[in-house]
């Protein structure tokens, strides 16, 4: 089984999760493979950058002794000579370098490639470059976000729920939509995936393969849906621990993560992916940092879907299969079974009465 999305920190964000410890919880979960997301400190961007990733994420994997595979995006900027340089590290170090990632919105880090105009060159620019692996796309756009008047997202560190009213689900879905019209426009021939969707709208957008004109679109489209946005509302983020639950995309209100888990039980999402994003506890309750720890509770989620009736094969299809096929990528799917105890290892529960141990 696979993670093609989490975040495993290290390099300048040691404190928070190195690389040997994030392949290790990996592993132990039951996964065979993980992709991780660029924005790194510093950032997946340059080759340089990649290589000692690579380099490094090698030598976590022998001191382990598993063998799990480790991939990588390759960041991206509005830099057209930088887009090429993404692109000729996709195409020289694949599958290594899995596959590209675009910020439309910022999120972790500072690489968000915000205003469509920059988009549209990135789009235009992987067309021009024969691109066609995959690109990965965090969809929130800013314009329809609250804003400060220092520019930073307008939410209320006293009241952790009004994190997602300054990112509305408006923000993912005008964002997912400029995706796909950028993608057609510029006549992209790789798989445009869109990443943590949590929203119904979002996904309806992704579900009609055609364009405004009603032609085909000469790209794929994958969606992948994580286990919080599918178990957890915004009512979660009430109370002292609510800040430990802030991320991005935000939880999102009742019913919206029944809706989404039900469509995934119909099928109509591709893959499940974890957006595993590991903080100091000081970051989370100082309100700076988004993102939770999700890989320890992939499997609890997985025994969830199987009591909601998914048979196996298509828990494999939805951890493996799909996810190798977009990539291009062959990687055993072991079957191995998961370390039960690991959730337990950890101090605080993301999940509680959720249900996902149900």
């Amino acid at each position: 089984m696979i993670d093609p999305h989490a975040h495993l920190r290290d390099w300048n964000q040691a404190e928070k999760e190195t690389l040997r410890h994030g392949l290790s919880v990996a592993w132990r979960a039951g996964l065979d493979g993980v992709f991780e997301m660029p924005n790194t400190d510093p950032p997946l961007t340059s080759r340089r950058a990649i290589e000692r990733r690579i380099l490094d994420a090698d030598r976590a994997v022998r001191e382990l002794g598993v063998p799990i595979f480790h991939g990588l995006y390759a960041g991206l900027t509005a830099d057209p000579a930088q887009l090429e340089e993404a692109v000729k590290a996709w195409r020289e170090m694949f599958p290594r370098v899995v596959g590209l990632k675009l910020f439309a919105g910022h999120s972790t880090g500072d690489m968000g490639i915000v205003e469509r105009a920059a988009q549209e060159l990135v789009y235009r620019r992987l067309a021009a470059l024969g691109f066609t692996g995959v690109l990965a796309v965090h969809c929130e756009k800013e314009e329809l976000m609250k804003k400060r008047p220092d520019g930073g997202p307008d939410w209320d560190p006293g009241s952790p729920a009004t994190h997602g009213q300054a990112r509305p689900p408006a923000a993912e879905v005008a964002s997912v939509n400029d995706q796909k019209e950028l993608a057609r426009a510029a006549d992209f021939r790789g798989t445009l995936h869109i990443a943590h969707v949590s929203t119904p709208w979002a996904l309806d957008l992704l579900r009609g393969r055609h364009s405004p004109e009603g032609t085909p679109l000469r790209f794929r489209l994958t969606s992948g849906l994580t286990p919080h946005h599918a178990l957890l509302d915004e009512t979660r983020m009430d109370g002292s621990k609510g800040m430990l639950l802030k991320t991005n995309p935000p939880l999102r209100p009742s019913p919206m993560p029944s809706m989404m888990l039900a469509r995934l039980l119909k099928g109509e999402i591709d893959w499940i992916e974890t957006d595993h994003a590991p903080h100091t506890l000081k970051d989370k309750m100082e309100g700076f940092a988004s993102g939770i720890p999700v890989l320890p509770y992939h499997p609890r989620f997985l025994d969830l879907l199987r009591g909601r009736g998914v048979p196996e094969e298509r828990l494999d299809a939805m951890c493996h299969g799909a996810i190798c096929s977009a990539f291009g990528v062959d990687i055993p799917n072991r079957k191995r079974k998961p370390d039960l105890g690991l959730a337990a290892e950890y101090p605080w529960d993301p999940f509680g009465d959720s249900g996902v141990s149900a």
